[in-house]
């Protein structure tokens, strides 16, 4: 003690300023660096007002089922919106409903129900399969049909301004040459603009545009459009796709946003003529960060319905697959790039979802995302095997290297757990961070293998799952499908592995 007091009194005298570093915690309060389509940079995810990230989707135009393609885009927002909100950030996310365009009118009259009553359907649809695959519900969620009021006052503070011009038959149109920045997103040149890249009003008014490039912001009433149509300024009619995004955006986010999102075949032409028309009326930059996710392919080939693989959720259910395991395959690849969903994919998702689970039985189990993102917001979370797995996340939401980081730690936690060399504490910490990035990628786990209960198989139902995958061994993909969907009659799914299948009873 006498040498403390001495070692003390020195340094006082001699003005030295000891600082005796504590045990560091392994903080999860980063910030995300994402990717923006506008600037080609990487930029950290921060929010302009310091309080909440206020980001806008462009969400589903409900004429149909969404398609797994669809849903790509929907699943990389959701993933998007869990990585900033478990780094402690609050937000506020806006996705809308398209419920009127050409094709939801068109839809509507050929079904011979009235428009709302269709587009309420799909809509419900929708939700129904954004609730299955854990898509968490946008903070607000605006309908364009709710909103033409306020489309209709935006369309004029654009004619008032000279960037809009009304035509001979009543529907209005942005002047692209009104705009100099107009192609800023997409490096597109106003000289390299060609005849039909502005939407047309009706089939037999491109001659009453004084642009070929120019788009339309209110269409004409026309005898197509039957009782679909509203009154504005201008006469009856309907508002044009793109205007109803910046409406609702800037209502409810103010005139310029944090981030603005969609699938990459949005950037031109809606999200260009989005950003010419707001800026043209604020004088403001529309959004400070644009973010898009790429196309999905079907075992390698393009989505179309001429090769009949626009596969819904309702089409991989009935192949005996579960939302988490095309959650799963549709996050796995990187948001930037093409990605190609097989059946195959989802084979590996089961089977990576399992060892997920396990690992999570071993700790205890998994911790809510509420509970994570409370703590988040005021503290900092301990990662500790899964550190690297949730840095890869914050480098442009890397989920390639995030599930190598993720699996590696698992081996590296199974070795610990079986040598007995983890503490209670460290357990603790493990479950933390393991539930973080199970929560960051929205997965609902299986049933660990310890807590599966043994279940007879009836006779038959094993019959026929043998012939299935004696028929997919043999590449005849037709008559696995059909025995496949028999089994699935019967109360039963296969879940095939790389070597080998399962039959479990329908839950």
């Amino acid at each position: 003690m006498k040498f403390l007091k001495k070692l003390a009194d020195f340094l006082k005298f001699h003005q030295v300023r000891v600082t005796i570093a504590s045990p560091q915690k392994k903080s999860i309060m980063k910030k995300l660096l994402l990717h923006d389509t506008l600037s080609r940079k990487r930029l950290e995810i921060v929010p302009e007002d310091g309080n909440k990230f206020r980001f806008y989707c462009c969400g589903p135009t409900v004429y149909g089922p969404a398609h797994i393609g669809n849903f790509r885009a929907f699943l990389a927002q959701d993933f998007f919106r869990r990585v900033i909100e478990l780094s402690g950030l609050k937000t506020l996310h806006v996705r809308n409903i398209t419920d009127v365009d050409d094709k939801t009118i068109r839809e509507s009259i050929k079904s011979g129900v009235a428009l709302k009553d269709f587009t309420d359907g799909w809509t419900d649809q929708f939700h129904e399969d954004a609730k299955k695959l854990n898509i968490l519900e946008p903070h607000i969620e605006p309908s364009a049909v709710d909103h033409i009021p306020e489309q209709i006052e935006l369309i004029q503070k654009l004619i008032d301004k000279g960037n809009a011009y009304i035509s001979e038959d009543g529907s209005v149109y942005f002047s692209v040459s009104s705009y100099p920045k107009y192609g800023k997103l997409t490096r597109i040149d106003q000289r390299d603009l060609k005849a039909g890249a502005g939407e047309k009003a009706n089939d037999a008014d491109e001659y009453e545009k004084d642009n070929v490039s120019d788009f339309v912001l209110w269409k004409a009433k026309k005898i197509d459009d039957g009782d679909n149509y509203w009154e504005s300024p201008w006469g009856d009619g309907r508002p044009g796709w793109h205007i109803e995004c910046s409406a609702m955006a800037m209502k409810y986010l103010g005139q310029t946003l944090d981030l603005h999102a969609g699938g990459v075949d949005l950037c031109f032409p809606h999200h260009e003529n989005e950003i010419a028309q707001s800026e043209a009326c604020t004088g403001k930059t529309f959004s400070q960060h644009w973010f898009h996710n790429e196309h999905l392919m079907v075992e390698g080939n393009k989505m179309s319905k001429s090769l009949g693989n626009l596969h819904t959720l309702a089409d991989i259910i009935k192949k005996g697959y579960n939302p988490d395991e095309l959650r799963y395959a549709l996050l796995a690849g990187s948001y930037r790039t093409k990605l190609n969903f097989s059946f195959d994919r989802m084979n590996e998702a089961r089977i990576n979802l399992k060892k997920v689970s396990n690992a999570a039985h071993a700790l205890g189990g998994i911790d809510s995302y509420e509970d994570l993102c409370a703590i988040a917001e005021s503290d900092s979370i301990e990662m500790g095997l899964f550190e690297s797995s949730w840095t890869a996340l914050l480098e442009d939401l890397n989920a390639s290297a995030a599930l190598g980081e993720l699996f590696g730690s698992i081996k590296k936690l199974e070795k610990r757990l079986v040598n007995d060399d983890l503490s209670e504490s460290d357990k603790k910490i493990c479950r933390q961070g393991l539930s973080v990035i199970v929560n960051a990628f929205g997965w609902t786990l299986p049933e660990p293998d310890s807590l599966k209960e043994s279940v007879e198989i009836p006779k038959d139902v094993k019959e026929l799952a043998e012939q299935r995958w004696q028929a997919k061994c043999d590449n005849n993909w037709a008559e696995s499908d059909r025995l496949r969907d028999e089994v699935v009659a019967l109360g039963w799914v296969i879940k095939d592995g790389k070597q080998s299948y399962e039959v479990e009873p329908v839950k």
